[in-house]
């Protein structure tokens, strides 16, 4: 096991920092909230189970500067290295998805469709056209297959109040332009993903 220096260790007369393994902050900090092999089984915490390991790396930097306000993970990521960021992106990025249940599965094929096509009708882009079409996302932005259903309604709803502001700017007129049922409908499709 790979060790790294952060804690204070008297060794010798010299003093040593010990840093935490990605897996030992896993199970002291993350695992609450997350799980501990990134699957969160709360709806009001991400699954970064298989998420992108740069967008999990950039989401920790964001909260770590205070551009992603959030007063439960602002003294999780506080004292975390670089090194340690790197490790726990690694960590969650190889850990599998989870597929979720759905409670009405009448609402799926039009959250398939939304995802896949949008809705010329209010000029809503296909999320699939950024997120790609297995949802998987890229470097740049988050895997949404599996996430939970009510995390995503969530955070939908914070960038439609402008509340979520440290991520890409078009996702404020994408979640201004869903319907109430549309977002649900959605965040449904990609949570049995």
């Amino acid at each position: 096991m790979k060790q790294h220096w952060i804690a204070i260790a008297l060794l010798s007369g010299s003093v040593f920092a010990v840093e935490q393994t990605a897996a030992e902050l896993v199970a002291t900090r993350c695992s609450t909230c997350h799980g501990a092999m990134g699957q969160s089984t709360s709806p009001i915490f991400p699954s970064l189970a298989s998420q992108n390991p740069q967008y999990i790396a950039k989401q920790l930097h964001d909260f770590k500067a205070g551009k992603r306000v959030s007063d439960v993970m602002a003294p999780q990521v506080a004292d975390l290295s670089e090194n340690n960021i790197s490790e726990l992106a690694a960590f969650f990025a190889a850990k599998p998805a989870k597929v979720n249940r759905v409670s009405d599965e009448d609402l799926l094929p039009v959250g398939q469709y939304i995802y896949k096509k949008g809705n010329s009708w209010s000029a809503l882009p296909a999320c699939a056209s950024c997120h790609g079409d297995n949802a998987h996302g890229t470097t740049a932005l988050p895997r949404l297959a599996g996430q939970n259903s009510r995390y995503l309604m969530g955070q939908l709803k914070d960038f439609n109040l402008r509340a979520r502001t440290n991520d890409n700017a078009v996702m404020h007129l994408v979640a201004s332009r869903l319907t109430e049922l549309e977002t649900k409908a959605v965040a449904d499709y990609l949570s049995q993903l």
